[in-house]
C-alpha cells in the first residue's frame, strides 16, 4: 500500500513537472502566432497612451493584423516584464530608461551610442529589438513654478540643491526609486535632499506644483503642462539625465511571424519632434481629448492613415 502511494506521488510529481515546463515554455512565446493578433501596450501616462494608439492604429491601417490595445499597463518594469513573458508584443520605450533602469548600465550621454548599445543588449539578452526612433527626446527634468524659482534664484538643479532642505517634491513612486531618478540625482547633486517627498500618480504631479501642494516635481520635457501651468524646467547642469529617445520595442519572434511590422512601424521613424509631442500631450492633458483621437488625427496629418 505504501509502495502504491509512493508510486502515485511520483507519477503526480512528474505530471506537475511537465505541466510547469509547459507553462514555462508558453511564457516565452509571444502572442505572435495567435490568429494574426498582436498586443500593443504602454506605461501609465498620457504620452504613452498616445503612442500606443499611434502604433496600434498604424498597424491596423497598413496590415491585416488584429491589434489588442493595452494602454496604462503600469511602470517600466511591469511593461518590460509583460513583453518578456509574451503577454505584450510591442510597446514604446525610451533609450535612457532601458539603458539605466532595465539594463542597469552607466549613463552614456551620446544619443546614438545609447540607442545602439541598448538595441544590441536587448537582442542578445531578451530576444527583443528596437525599431527606428520616433524622433523626440523626452528627457526627465525637475520643474517648479516659474515665479517661485525666480524668487529663490533657481535656474539649475545645482541651485535647487541649495534650497532643497526647505522644499517638498512630488514625484511618481517609480522616479523616487529609479537609479536614473531621485536616488541617482542625490549622488550627482550634493545636498539634493528635500524636506519631504510625496509619491503621486504621474498625472497629478504638475497640478500639485501649480497649486502649491509641493514645490518641485519630476517632469517630462515634452509635457504640455510645463508651459501651460507656467512652470520652469530646471537645467540639468551636471548632465545627469541620459538621452530618452522613444522607439517601438518589439519581440523578435513577433517580427519573425509578421515581418511586415518592421517596415510599417519604421514609417514612424523621425516623424515626432519634442514640440509636436508636447502639443499632442497637451491635447489630452489640457483639452481633454481622447488619446486615440489625437493619435489618429496626427497619423492622418502625416498621410499615414486614411
Amino acid at each position: 500500500m505504501l509502495n502504491m502511494k509512493k508510486g502515485f506521488a511520483l507519477l503526480m510529481s512528474g505530471v506537475l513537472s511537465l505541466s510547469l515546463m509547459a507553462c514555462g515554455n508558453d511564457a516565452q512565446v509571444g502572442s505572435a502566432g495567435s490568429n494574426g493578433k498582436v498586443v500593443v501596450s504602454g506605461k501609465n501616462f498620457s504620452e504613452q497612451d498616445i503612442l500606443v494608439h499611434v502604433i496600434s492604429s498604424l498597424i491596423e491601417e497598413k496590415t491585416d493584423l488584429t491589434v489588442e490595445r493595452k494602454p496604462f499597463l503600469g511602470g517600466s518594469q511591469l511593461v518590460h516584464s509583460a513583453l518578456l513573458k509574451g503577454d505584450v508584443d510591442i510597446y514604446p520605450e525610451y533609450t535612457g530608461t532601458a539603458w539605466i533602469s532595465i539594463l542597469k548600465e552607466e549613463n552614456v550621454s551620446d544619443p546614438e551610442e545609447t540607442y545602439n548599445k541598448t538595441k544590441a543588449a536587448y537582442e542578445e539578452q531578451f530576444g527583443l529589438t528596437w525599431l527606428e526612433p520616433l524622433g523626440f527626446n523626452n528627457t526627465y527634468t525637475l520643474s517648479m513654478r516659474a515665479d517661485h524659482a525666480e524668487e529663490l534664484g533657481i535656474e539649475t538643479i545645482s541651485d535647487l540643491a541649495k534650497h532643497a532642505p526647505n522644499l517638498t517634491m512630488g514625484a511618481t513612486q517609480e522616479f523616487l526609486e529609479r537609479p536614473d531618478g531621485y536616488k541617482g540625482l542625490q549622488e550627482v547633486y550634493e545636498g539634493l535632499v528635500f524636506q519631504s517627498t510625496k509619491g503621486l500618480d504621474p498625472g497629478l504631479t504638475y497640478g500639485a506644483v501649480k497649486d502649491g501642494a509641493v514645490d518641485v516635481n519630476d517632469a517630462f520635457s515634452t509635457d504640455g503642462r510645463i508651459p501651460a501651468f507656467n512652470l520652469k524646467s530646471l537645467e540639468d547642469d551636471k548632465n545627469f539625465f541620459p538621452p530618452y529617445y522613444a522607439a517601438p520595442v518589439v519581440r523578435m519572434d513577433t517580427l519573425e511571424a509578421h515581418p511586415e511590422l518592421r517596415d510599417v512601424l519604421n514609417q514612424l521613424g523621425g516623424k515626432l519632434d519634442e514640440t509636436t509631442m508636447a502639443e499632442l500631450n497637451a491635447k489630452v492633458d489640457l483639452e481633454g481629448q481622447k488619446a486615440r483621437d489625437v493619435a489618429e488625427n496626427w497619423l492622418k496629418e502625416q498621410g499615414l492613415m486614411q
